[in-house]
């Protein structure tokens, strides 16, 4: 059975899955900006651990799973017709996944830098290992006259990112010197330890697609029985050991899969309507089961069902809607601002980063006493995105592309 993905007109570049992915990185970059703003509505926040609901804020994350569960069947098809070998996709595959962990870990860590050990504060160690991450992870054109400059760049980068990791030292709670702390692998390693529980359900069984639903249903299950007893086992293995965590961020991605597959499958002969008609129907369905669940909590930070399948149901609607004004009727220019966001995605989520080191590393203080409260912090949190996009168009047109 074919598993080739294409867009309705025959071409396996699909514009909605670019603007929903550059959508969310829109709205990822101001939701972060905007937490250091006080005297804002409720809604503007992310909802506190202890308190049953959620806002928009707590939807950005997970719309980020669902794309990438998306995602994975168009590129893992993609990667097969390049080169056919099962050990090169699973290598592919352990290496994203290891390198998003990575960089998370750096981004995590940053902050706990003991300069006195390291001679130099957390800002400029993290503004090193991303400039060094990103020489090993950029995409480097051909060059006819020096054919090899790529690979002497990917060597020196990777050179750096481990000499910077050994270099790392941190205060631990007892005062002791310690390494790395891996408690907590930032937003970028979650996925990446997601991505690969996905793909270790997702990639044996690609051919069987009335598996995928399978997988779907128990990855519920199992976010619906860890919710429900606090003392379940995967409340208790750490997430490196069981990727699959509770099952919450997991089933967001196989729900992104899922919808991959109603949409893009052209194994699957079937109209634009009937695709939408059954896309809208899966995701009223998550939604009504959301609201099922609802006595388990509502809430991202404990990832609780009704978090897990409220935010899956809107993401497979807004896609639909996306799907139908970009593919359909071909209406994408409106788009422009989040266009390069989304095709330079990993890139585009490390500038605030970057700059954020770089303020720290030059020792500017000036953001966290003004234009933090009210109306002057929105203000200042559309300029920061704006700032933002705008430097992922320059960096995007000057071939700067960082890519697993």
């Amino acid at each position: 059975m074919s598993s080739t993905i294409v867009n309705p007109a025959g071409t396996t570049r699909v514009l909605s899955i670019d603007i929903f992915r550059g959508l969310t990185m829109v709205v990822m970059i101001f939701v972060n900006e905007l937490s250091d703003v006080r005297g804002l509505p409720w809604w503007t926040y992310h909802a506190p651990e202890k308190l049953d609901y959620m806002t928009y804020v707590d939807m950005v994350f997970p719309f980020f799973l669902f794309i990438v569960g998306m995602s994975m069947p168009l590129s893992i098809e993609q990667r097969l017709k390049r080169n056919g070998s099962m050990a090169a996709l699973w290598l592919h595959t352990l290496l994203r996944s290891l390198g998003l962990v990575v960089l998370g870990l750096i981004l995590a860590n940053a902050e706990f830098c003991d300069e006195a050990r390291m001679g130099m504060n957390g800002g400029l160690w993290c503004l090193m290992a991303l400039i060094a991450a990103g020489l090993y992870l950029n995409v480097y054109p051909p060059s006819k006259r020096f054919p090899q400059y790529g690979r002497v760049l990917r060597w020196t980068g990777l050179a750096g990112v481990v000499l910077l990791l050994a270099l790392f030292r941190r205060s631990a709670e007892d005062g002791q010197v310690a390494w790395l702390d891996f408690s907590y692998p930032e937003i970028l390693g979650l996925i990446g330890l997601s991505y690969f529980a996905v793909a270790l359900l997702y990639i044996p069984t690609r051919r069987w697609s009335w598996l995928q639903p399978v997988w779907f249903v128990l990855l519920v299950g199992l976010c619906v029985y860890s919710t429900a007893e606090r003392h379940a086992f995967a409340n208790r293995l750490p997430i490196y050991i069981w990727p699959f965590n509770n099952g919450a961020m997991v089933c967001i991605i196989m729900a992104g899969v899922l919808t991959s597959k109603i949409f893009l499958d052209s194994a699957v002969e079937t109209s634009v309507g009937k695709k939408m008609l059954r896309a809208a129907g899966f995701g009223v369905a998550m939604l009504i089961a959301g609201w099922a669940l609802t006595p388990l909590g509502i809430s991202k930070i404990r990832a609780t069902p009704t978090w897990s399948l409220y935010s899956i149901g809107a993401a497979v609607l807004l896609f639909t809607v996306l799907y139908w004004v970009c593919d359909v009727r071909g209406w994408s220019r409106w788009a422009f601002f989040a266009r390069p966001a989304g095709a330079n995605t990993l890139t585009t989520y490390l500038l605030p980063d970057v700059w954020a080191c770089m303020a720290t590393a030059v020792g500017f203080t000036y953001l966290e006493h003004h234009l933090n409260h009210g109306w002057h912090g929105v203000v200042r949190t559309v300029a920061f995105t704006a700032m933002m996009l705008v430097l992922s168009w320059a960096v995007t047109r000057a071939k700067i592309r960082l890519q697993f």
